[in-house]
């Protein structure tokens, strides 16, 4: 994946690399090219431009923080599953400068590391390795950083030493990295993705429980073959259904119409429902070449709206809209307009609802399903990355 990065021509040689690291060779052709790949230099502190020594010291910074997944450390009991915990940020890693504050606080401020020393009960129920993907609050989650994290997935879970995957995440959009994963995870064995809404420094912190009940789930036989799992408060839900419904407590993810997968009791995870929509294996989605994912964005219905949302939109390069509309995916006729404008222009537009639950019927226009709007987005990316055929975006609604 070429980021981008500007090289700039200075007398510092990309051969400052230390000589007794293993990977000397490779950091030189990767300084002397430009080319990082798969992480983004930005979480480690440099900028839109590298000189050749920066971008070698970055190079083995990224050797260093990314152990390929045959070296993954886990602990040495055989009887436990091998859990892998990769680490987004989000409050579960949050700190606040009082114990008593759980809003204000700065999102993954806490390594990954930590959050496992906190809870050692978890080495009890699994072998346990932990990797920092990203250290940020989730609004601020790109599409670069969903490629990283699921090629990232689908690497360690091709391996015989990983038997399930925990990613620790921001609650904003937990929901929408949830059902990415749900469509481009290309393996049986469990991924939960897991966060709080109470930050780690915070008295009665919910992150240490959910992140064991996590750890537990993502190790359990009965969780293969389910999707993509979300455990928050004891319960599992599948990532197409939950979605967050509070902005502060600590029972916000719900499935309300389409109901849990199951529970945690007693240190047990139980399952009473299964999904009926395509995930992982069974999706057409590929993501291991891809660098990047097509511009979809969200404009939202109201009252007295306007057509230049639209026309923003496909002005500046979206490839697809998703749009929350009122009621049943319902339009004013003016917004209308701005739709089958845009259409016209070969962008795709994809009515959802504002409403959170129901199905949107189908009609001349594409629709969501019930899907909410933002993972609508998600599905519509996905699917523009294999077909722009109308009938055949439509059919991935209709079974994913």
């Amino acid at each position: 994946m070429n980021l981008g990065l500007q090289l700039e021509p200075a007398n510092e040689s990309f051969r400052d690399v230390p000589d007794e690291s293993e990977y000397a060779g490779d950091i030189g052709a990767i300084a002397d090219t430009g080319l990082i790949t798969g992480y983004s230099a930005e979480r480690f502190g440099y900028g839109d431009t590298l000189t050749r020594a920066q971008a070698a010291a970055l190079a083995v910074r990224l050797y260093e923080y990314i152990a390929p997944a045959e070296e993954l450390d886990f602990t040495a009991d055989n009887e436990l599953p091998n859990v892998a915990i990769l680490a987004t940020g989000g409050t579960i890693a949050g700190s606040a400068p009082s114990n008593t504050a759980t809003t204000g606080y700065q999102a993954g401020a806490i390594a990954i590391e930590t959050l496992i020393e906190a809870v050692p009960e978890m080495e009890e129920i699994a072998n346990i390795s932990g990797e920092q993907i990203v250290s940020v609050g989730s609004p601020n989650i790109t599409n670069d950083t969903l490629l990283t994290l699921g090629k990232r997935i689908n690497e360690l879970l091709a391996t015989d030493e990983v038997d399930g995957i925990v990613v620790t995440h921001g609650t904003d959009t937990l929901e929408e990295t949830a059902y990415f994963l749900n469509l481009v995870v290309k393996s049986e064995k469990p991924v939960v993705v897991v966060g709080a809404m109470r930050p780690a420094t915070a008295i009665s912190a919910d992150g240490p429980m959910n992140l064991y009940n996590a750890v537990l789930v993502a190790g359990d036989e009965e969780a293969k073959g389910r999707g993509v799992l979300v455990t928050f408060n004891d319960r599992i839900g599948a990532a197409r259904e939950v979605t967050k419904t509070n902005t502060t407590a600590l029972d916000t993810f719900r499935s309300t119409e389409q109901g849990y997968l199951g529970r945690i009791v007693g240190g047990k995870p139980y399952f009473y429902n299964e999904t009926t929509r395509k995930h992982t294996t069974e999706t057409v989605f590929d993501i291991s070449n891809l660098s990047t994912l097509p511009q979809v964005d969200i404009i939202y219905g109201y009252q007295n709206d306007n057509r230049y949302m639209y026309d923003a939109a496909v002005e500046n390069g979206a490839k697809g809209i998703v749009v929350a509309g009122s009621g049943n995916g319902s339009m004013s006729s003016i917004s209308a307009e701005g739709a089958q404008a845009a259409t016209e222009k070969g962008v795709h537009v994809v009515r959802s609802t504002r409403v959170g639950n129901g199905t949107v019927s189908e009609r001349s226009a594409l629709t969501a399903d019930s899907l909410n709007p933002q993972k609508a987005r998600i599905l519509l990316m996905l699917a523009l990355t294999e077909t722009d055929d109308p009938a055949e975006i439509q059919r991935f609604f209709n079974e994913y």
